[in-house]
């Protein structure tokens, strides 16, 4: 009797999920060899952190969902934040401080709160989970290659966010939240003065 040869909705996603694991795998190779020859260049433009919040959320909402975890994804709707910076990196740590926190958070809430300090000179991200927290024996090493303690990773988001954060010209750091339920993950960056001529190069690219 022959056998149905057609390929299943699941066993598609599963190919899906494979290939995106393996390009996701790929890049963060490359971004290594990058940082470590110092050749991790920025482009910056100004933009939305706002939109740049709202896409990352969608993203992760949707990995919820196909998921079936009860997750919550909550952020307080931000203050219309300009940023000069490199976009796309900006995303990428977003996007792994997100997955991150999913990784250890089963279910519960996550929460982005994005800030401008005082004087407005600092941009501060907060991204706070109510998971597992962190291991005391991994929180110090944190932020260096290959430090994880979950199965699906591979200890390299955090080293490479790190990079690009301080490429800013910012800071990253994470800790254990008070009362014994999550972690939460900070980042800061100097919001810069932009001269006129960077804004106009910047609001051209943007128009392109």
């Amino acid at each position: 009797e022959k056998k149905d040869a057609s390929i299943k909705p699941e066993e598609i996603e599963m190919i899906a999920r494979n290939a995106r694991r393996l390009q996701k795998l790929s890049e963060d190779i490359l971004d290594i060899a990058r940082i470590e020859s110092n050749s991790l260049t920025l482009h910056k433009t100004l933009f939305s952190l706002k939109d740049v919040i709202v896409l990352i959320v969608e993203d992760c909402r949707k990995q919820i969902q196909m998921d079936g975890r009860d997750v919550k994804i909550l952020y307080p709707q931000p203050d219309a934040i300009e940023v000069y910076a490199d976009k796309e990196r900006i995303m990428q740590v977003l996007g792994n401080l997100l997955s991150n926190a999913l990784k250890f958070t089963k279910q519960g809430t996550i929460t982005i709160l994005p800030e401008q300090s005082n004087d407005k000179s600092q941009l501060i991200v907060k991204v706070i989970d109510t998971g597992l927290g962190i291991d005391p024996a991994l929180l110090l090493r944190l932020f260096t290659k290959f430090a994880t303690k979950s199965d699906k990773g591979t200890g390299l988001g955090l080293y490479i966010s790190k990079s690009i954060v301080e490429a800013h010209d910012g800071r990253i750091w994470a800790e254990n939240n008070s009362g014994g339920r999550g972690a939460t993950f900070t980042f800061t960056m100097p919001i810069q003065k932009l001269s006129q001529q960077q804004l106009l190069r910047s609001s051209s690219s943007r128009e392109q």
